[in-house]
């Protein structure tokens, strides 16, 4: 099944895609304009590299594509829409395994989106923060712990990152539910890791403590083929 019947056949109310890494106008007419949705787009100034999209079936009231920092706003990784009853942001949150720079970078990005959302939570305070969190957060998140303790995306500094995350009023949606529920949402390309379900639970959706009134549900629809990555989603009241 194909991109576009999937969108057609599921309809969710918003679908968020992470490392996009094109811009619209390369894309098909039929790709960026699909009957029934509004899609919005904020792509890397770097060709090939990072992006993120959402699309809307009900047009939000205000998109903004930026979090006003130079270094992050470049590489496209945030796009912020607010809706009647909540602020929804669509986030891909920096990998760190091209050295320590980039980790570096990763956690740059992580402490000023956790001050940015706390500032937004304030005047905002049913929030949700989705996307590719490129970490980890637990032991149960991911097939092999003991293997990739020195490995970015499982660091300490970078599960204390989402340690301070939660501690700012928010839940995990997926693992409030189901708190020893074993489901991964990426596996490795390069060793097929798939087959063996070897994988990590990196994209989440994270909800401020206004809403979990209203959660339904969150799966990891680990079913789905078509990327390293498997979608997940979240359904509210």
């Amino acid at each position: 099944m194909g991109f576009i019947q999937w969108l057609k056949e599921e309809q969710p109310d918003v679908l968020c895609l992470q490392e996009t890494k094109a811009h619209p106008e390369q894309l098909e007419e039929s790709l960026v304009n699909i009957k029934g949705y509004q899609s919005c787009w904020n792509s890397g100034e770097r060709r090939g590299y990072s992006g993120v999209a959402c699309y809307f079936q009900k047009e939000p009231l205000q998109v903004e594509k930026n979090l006003g920092v130079e270094e992050f706003d470049r590489e496209g990784r945030v796009l912020i829409s607010f809706h009647e009853n909540l602020v929804l942001l669509n986030v891909y949150f920096p990998n760190g395994q091209m050295g320590e720079e980039r980790l570096a970078y990763k956690l740059r990005f992580y402490e000023y989106l956790i001050n940015f959302c706390e500032e937004l939570k304030k005047r905002y305070p049913r929030l949700v923060i989705c996307g590719d969190f490129n970490t980890a957060h637990r032991e149960i998140d991911l097939k092999n712990p003991k293997a990739n303790e020195g490995r970015s995306g499982f660091l300490p500094i970078e599960r204390e990152m989402l340690d301070r995350f939660l501690s700012y009023g928010y839940v995990d949606a997926f693992r409030y539910l189901y708190p020893e529920k074993v489901q991964y949402s990426w596996w490795s390309y390069r060793t097929r890791a798939r087959e063996r379900n070897a994988g990590w639970r990196i994209d989440c959706f994270y909800v401020s403590e206004k809403l979990l009134d209203d959660i339904i549900d969150c799966e990891v629809l680990d079913h789905i083929p078509g990327s390293d990555h498997c979608p997940i989603a979240l359904y509210l009241k």
